[in-house]
């Protein structure tokens, strides 16, 4: 390292952003991501016992995959090298390669190549790795905000071990928001800052589990806001709102707004407005909410407001679910509109529901009559000495796959609980049953 690239290592750490400047120095000043370096975990044994193998952090930005190879340069006695797939070329990676090479052969000191934004590379480049990863010369750590399993060669996922890094939670970002403000020699503690609740749950909600966005925010505030008459600068909600470029809407998850959106969200969807569905999912998404509790909410109203009147719905809520979790934001807005617009526009039936709810009810009241003799199992030795199966009728064997026989318990015979509507598909369930129980032989 020359002088040049000495001074800019030096200010980076004194003068660069603060997200830059409070990267964790070691694995234990890590937030978050514990179920990868929590202290029982394979990565922090491996990062402690410096034994790390190749490894592909994956997942959101500002989760902190940089983070933690920083934090294995700072514990390794390995070299660390570090390029950006979107600026490298192979000429680089050579140069990388020959230097480790030289590194292993006189000194016999491993090299860690670490690459940002691995996915940028593209076959040939990460072909070119691939010998150099298999016998030693270096054990790469590759990070990457799209899916491995996709955009990293087969041949170089075989030979690393993969770490999914999740979204960090809001309590996590508060804590490196409060961290933030009281580290003095590395953070805003010179700065006499101090940030209302409001605000602090304001920017751990709206950053979505990016650390990098909510300590730009808090920074800006900093550095921008003048003290108070007290002598303290106040982070309020609306500095907070300002700094982060997004307008408070109030649908925190202990607030009554929030209870009152997701009500009125799912009221519309149940009342066939997907104009009004779509407009509450617009004011969740806009507010942070969780993109996970939002699927939930709309498989959850795909049984108990749809249900059989239009089977599609569930699995259309249950694939959306799947999808916007994978894909995540802010392409999972189309795919959640998409699911939203379906269940408020389908036909609508609770059937489905106030049948588990009659059957539940009827159960927790009464004894458990037996089952049918006719419908026990036969499948044993003594069965039929017992009774057990004898005069079972084998609905395949009769015309249209129907023979009417007793299927509930001898005391409920005259219960009935499914009670199909007359909407969507249930309205030819409903002729269904009209047309076999007054002609089953039709």
């Amino acid at each position: 390292m020359d002088l040049f690239e000495y001074m800019r290592e030096q200010n980076k750490e004194s003068q660069g952003p603060l997200a830059s400047r409070l990267r964790p120095r070691t694995v234990d000043e890590v937030v978050g991501q514990q179920h990868i370096v929590g202290k029982d975990k394979l990565l922090y044994r491996a990062i402690k016992a410096d034994k790390l193998g190749s490894v592909i952090f994956y997942g959101p930005p500002g989760t902190g995959k940089t983070t933690l190879a920083q934090v294995i340069a700072n514990t390794t006695s390995a070299e660390f090298t570090q390029l950006n797939a979107t600026a490298a070329g192979k000429k680089d990676m050579e140069n990388v390669i020959a230097a480790a090479k030289e590194r292993q052969g006189m000194y016999g000191k491993k090299t860690i190549l670490f690459i940002d934004e691995i996915h940028r590379f593209n076959k040939g480049q990460q072909d070119y790795l691939l010998p150099f990863v298999e016998d030693g010369t270096v054990v790469l750590i590759g990070a990457t905000t799209e899916n491995p399993y996709f955009e990293v060669n087969p041949a170089l996922l075989s030979r690393s071990v993969i770490f999914e890094l999740k979204k960090l939670s809001g309590e996590d970002i508060k804590e490196l928001l409060l961290r933030a403000l009281a580290d003095e020699e590395r953070g805003l503690g010179t700065y006499n800052a101090a940030i209302d609740e409001d605000a602090l749950t304001f920017l751990a909600d709206v950053s979505n589990g990016d650390a990098r966005a909510a300590l730009t925010a808090i920074e800006l505030g900093v550095l921008t806001t003048e003290p108070g008459e007290d002598g303290v600068i106040h982070i309020t909600i609306d500095v907070a709102s300002e700094c982060i470029q997004k307008r408070v809407i109030s649908c925190g998850r202990e607030s009554d707004s929030h209870y009152d959106t997701v009500s009125a969200f799912i009221k519309s969807m149940r009342g066939s407005d997907p104009d009004a569905a779509v407009y509450y999912l617009a004011r969740m998404l806009y507010a942070g909410e969780d993109i996970k509790f939002i699927a939930r909410r709309i498989m959850i109203l795909a049984s108990e407001d749809i249900g059989n009147a239009d089977p599609m719905a569930l699995v259309v809520a249950a694939s959306a679910a799947s999808a916007a979790e994978r894909v995540g934001m802010p392409e999972a807005q189309m795919i959640l509109a998409q699911a939203v617009t379906y269940m408020a526009s389908a036909p609508k039936s609770n059937a489905a529901v106030n049948a588990i709810g009659k059957a539940m009810k009827v159960v927790k009241e009464t004894k458990t009559p037996p089952v049918p003799p006719h419908l026990m199992d036969a499948h044993y030795g003594a069965a039929e000495k017992l009774g057990r199966g004898i005069g079972y009728k084998y609905a395949h064997l009769y015309k249209n796959h129907y023979v009417k026989q007793q299927y509930l318990p001898d005391s409920l015979t005259d219960e009935v609980f499914y009670e199909p509507s007359e909407n969507g598909y249930e309205a030819g369930i409903r002729e269904y049953f009209r047309k076999i129980n007054e002609d089953p032989d039709e």
